[in-house]
């Protein structure tokens, strides 16, 4: 197990940024997903994100990283990405035989799923944060801190036999504290300067408001739309004068087709309270200058925008109906 966490500490630093270069820190995540069925089946998959950026990832059906974003080596010459990519094939050997040892040690039952987080934080001025996590059935399990494993607050004692084994690795702990302390911030400045482009771009949102299906008698569910912006976070918010609404309910980001993001905050509020209401957005596109939608009254219904797509879906279908008839009835004409 000792090797699987070297390479993946090393895996992480690929994909890193540092937030000198664009004025705010960057998270680099590396996610190694592990399913074991029996002691004779299993997959391992991967995936890498730059912030919101996926970067690279790994399938169980290869043994070399791919490169999701062309700027994703960074600064790091063709012989460095070669020897990653050489560390990665020995991890990939030991991993799975490194998790049957233990699974033996410690009598685990099949199935056996594994999750591994690690990557590192970059700030401006070259300050950094590194994390390597472990988690066994979903629950988190082991990290590292400093120079050694260490068990989660609410770890199983028996593990305690499994880190006593990693600590004994002097060479892998301190060759994961390179990798994550070092290597890690080395790579995210390289991924900065050569992914600077698209780790920049902004793009403006645009927002529209409508009426949602009535939440109940004498209410009115007012739904505001904000599509299309780049990067992801943002500030959606309805609000009455300068007095935030705090039954403003937003939805979950979801990615359109270009990249950008799309998202909706709703508000249930009393047929009578909603005028003088305006849905605010603050996106860094904007350069400070909020969108500001004021609602009028006059947005049309969800539902009623339901019910006239469905009119004319049963109006289009009788208009087929009655070709079908009609043509019918004429064959039927020509035969007699």
């Amino acid at each position: 197990m000792g090797r699987v966490l070297f390479l993946l500490s090393w895996l992480l630093p690929q994909v890193w940024g540092n937030s000198e270069v664009l004025g705010r820190s960057f998270l680099f995540r590396c996610l190694q997903i592990s399913s074991f069925a029996n002691s004779s089946w299993w997959r391992t998959d991967g995936l890498a994100w730059l912030g919101e950026l996926q970067t690279h990832r790994w399938s169980n059906a290869s043994d070399k990283i791919d490169s999701v974003k062309p700027w994703a080596q960074g600064t790091f010459s063709s012989q460095q990405c070669d020897q990653l990519q050489y560390i990665f094939r020995g991890y990939r050997n030991s991993f799975t035989r490194d998790v049957q040892e233990f699974a033996k040690m410690l009598s685990l039952e099949y199935p056996i799923e594994l999750q591994l987080s690690a990557g590192c934080e970059v700030y401006p001025g070259n300050v950094s944060e590194k994390f390597f996590h472990i988690a066994y059935q979903g629950d988190y399990i082991l990290s590292f801190h400093g120079t050694a494993w260490e068990p989660a607050p609410q770890a199983p004692p028996r593990l305690d036999s499994v880190i006593k084994v990693l600590n004994q690795d002097q060479g892998t702990r301190e060759t994961v504290q390179w990798l994550l302390s070092d290597i890690c911030p080395q790579l995210v400045n390289g991924i900065l300067e050569t992914g600077k482009s698209e780790l920049e771009k902004q793009v403006k949102p645009e927002a529209w408001l409508s009426r949602g299906l009535s939440p109940g008698p004498d209410h009115l569910l007012l739904v505001c739309h904000v599509s299309g912006f780049y990067p992801q976070p943002v500030w959606v918010m309805w609000m009455r004068g300068e007095q935030e609404q705090q039954g403003t309910q937003r939805g979950d980001f979801l990615p359109n087709a270009d990249g950008t993001w799309y998202l909706q905050a709703t508000l249930d509020v009393a047929a009578g309270e909603a005028a003088g209401l305006a849905c605010r957005v603050k996106h860094s596109s904007l350069g400070g200058q909020d969108l500001v939608l004021f609602w009028d009254g006059s947005h049309t219904s969800v539902g009623l925008i339901i019910l006239a797509v469905l009119t004319c879906l049963v109006s289009l279908f009788m208009f087929i109906l009655a070709l079908i008839w009609i043509r019918k009835r004429r064959s039927y004409e020509d035969i007699l």
